[in-house]
């Protein structure tokens, strides 16, 4: 049999690639579309939603002023951070069920595993992963982060640093029979410490679940001070030292964030700038302070200022002191707690002990940082027509803050998806003159509205010589959502409103699209 080329084809049944591209030819669905617009859309299969907000209607323009709910939000560089183990193995996850990961514990989005290196790698390259595997995938499971540090020096256990790494030849100083701190800037210690950091980020560098990793291996407790030990033993270390940490753990860790803790620049130093985080900065790397409410006032923390430095591009992070031991030495106050916040412009608070008692206790102040922690992403207003004509041109006007102390640093666009009443998407409306990275940062109740105008069209025409040619798009009915994400339209960001169809996408209110 002759082969024939599917042109030849076409023209002897009697049709040409012109009239099939001009829409003669057509699938029963697409004919459908094409003949009759004002088709009945699907049944209702979603239960009726509560709109963001009380919306007013002047002529043929509709306008909602969303109400924030006050709840927390769960989104992306922030939250609080639930020390699952805070150096000792017991502290404060080990009385948690497996299967409970404080969902009620509101605005909870890390859990946060801090352990000595030994724990993971108690022999030369046999690693435990288990340790931190383990806990970390009951809260990824649930849609969470995780962040880790691995210590080289702790107060309570003699070596921190694997005994195997002593005896290859690794010098360190014992300190009253109590611990043992290694020499930092042995190149036998240097060279464990690459190995294990370059096999840790091998398995959680750039991983979509891991919030930040903290450098670890220098200081007591991996916060980056010897002040507890150099008078004993008599041994210190600069800038040098550190910059080396600081370098080791970037030729590994190149697409997850990095930290160091304020106390690389001295644990009670105040200033605003030092050689050792100007040069964190210059490389990616964040700081964090863990030192919050450890002093009764005025010393409940020394390092807001370093922080200004670092909050406009990167997260900044607070930990407080154990709660029952800041109760017991008189140093905690809940209204200090919530200054930190607005001080360092913190995007991450701890859970720094058992995590239902200090939600007991101080619910009423953890509401309030989850209203300023991080950022929170705000509609003042938003306008749109009541009726648009599809292909017609037509505006969405709105209004923008961000109602946090802290940028949405991946940034974000609003966009305005149109469905029907089983939830179908039926258009995708992106507002890509907007993005919510720029709005201003202020003080509560401060920031300065973002005004946005933006002209779209529902299912646009095109002609031709060959036709005129739309995507399907029925008249008729619909609603209206709004949501914060990616410049395709998927919404990313939660944000503190009724109305969620489960999507991160928020109900404005009716939208009619008219022939």
């Amino acid at each position: 049999m002759k082969k024939i080329d599917r042109r030849t084809f076409l023209r002897r049944a009697g049709a040409s690639a012109a009239t099939i591209a001009a829409g003669a030819y057509l699938s029963p669905y697409a004919a459908a579309a094409v003949s009759d617009n004002t088709a009945t859309a699907p049944a209702n299969d979603t239960p009726p939603r509560t709109p963001a907000g009380t919306v007013t209607a002047d002529g043929n323009s509709m306008t909602s002023r969303p109400e924030d709910n006050g709840l927390a939000r769960v989104n992306p560089h922030m939250g609080w951070t639930m020390h699952f183990y805070s150096n000792i193995l017991d502290n404060y996850g080990s009385k948690l069920d497996p299967a409970d990961t404080l969902d009620d514990f509101p605005g909870l989005s890390t859990v946060y595993l801090r352990v000595p290196w030994a724990f993971v790698e108690p022999e030369e390259g046999r690693f435990v992963w288990e340790l931190l595997d383990t806990p970390a995938q009951r809260w990824i499971d649930k849609g969470c982060m995780v962040a880790f540090r691995i210590s080289a020096m702790e107060s309570w256990l003699y070596s921190a640093t694997p005994e195997w790494v002593f005896e290859a030849g690794a010098a360190g100083y014992d300190v009253d029979g109590h611990y043992k701190e290694p020499e930092y800037d042995d190149p036998i210690f240097l060279a464990k410490v690459e190995a294990f950091v370059s096999a840790m980020a091998e398995r959680y560098d750039g991983k979509a679940h891991v919030a930040f990793v903290d450098i670890g291996h220098y200081g007591m407790w991996g916060e980056g001070h010897t002040v507890m030990t150099s008078p004993v033993h008599g041994h210190t270390w600069g800038i040098e030292t550190q910059k080396r940490m600081i370098d080791l753990y970037l030729r590994h860790f190149r697409r997850t964030q990095l930290c160091i803790s304020d106390d690389f620049a001295g644990h009670n130093a105040p200033g605003s700038r030092f050689p050792i985080t100007d040069y964190a900065f210059e490389r990616g790397v964040t700081i964090r302070d863990d030192s919050i409410l450890v002093q009764p006032y005025p010393d409940s923390w020394y390092h807001s200022e370093m922080a200004q430095l670092f909050w406009p591009t990167m997260p900044v992070i607070l930990e407080h002191e154990h709660y029952g031991n800041a109760i017991k030495r008189g140093s905690w106050d809940k209204d200090l707690l919530l200054k930190s916040v607005e001080d360092y412009h913190a995007s991450y608070m701890s859970i720094h002990w058992w995590p239902r008692i200090l939600l007991e206790e101080n619910r009423d102040i953890i509401d309030r940082i989850n209203r300023r922690l991080g950022y929170r992403l705000a509609a003042e207003s938003i306008t749109w027509p009541a009726r648009v004509a599809r292909g017609e041109e037509f505006e969405i006007t709105s209004a923008w803050r961000n109602t946090g102390v802290a940028p949405c640093y991946d940034g974000g666009w609003p966009c305005y998806t149109i469905k029907d009443s089983a939830d179908g998407i039926v258009s995708v409306l992106v507002d890509e003159t907007l993005d919510v990275r720029t709005l201003e940062v202020a003080a509560e109740g401060k920031a300065t509205a973002t005004h946005s105008t933006r002209r779209f069209r529902i299912a646009p025409r095109y002609a031709d010589r060959a036709g005129t040619f739309f995507r399907a798009c029925r008249a008729g009915d619909y609603e209206i959502y709004f949501s914060v994400g990616q410049r395709n339209g998927t919404p990313v960001y939660r944000l503190p409103y009724s109305g969620d169809d489960g999507h991160k996408r928020y109900l404005l209110g009716k939208i009619t699209i008219t022939e």
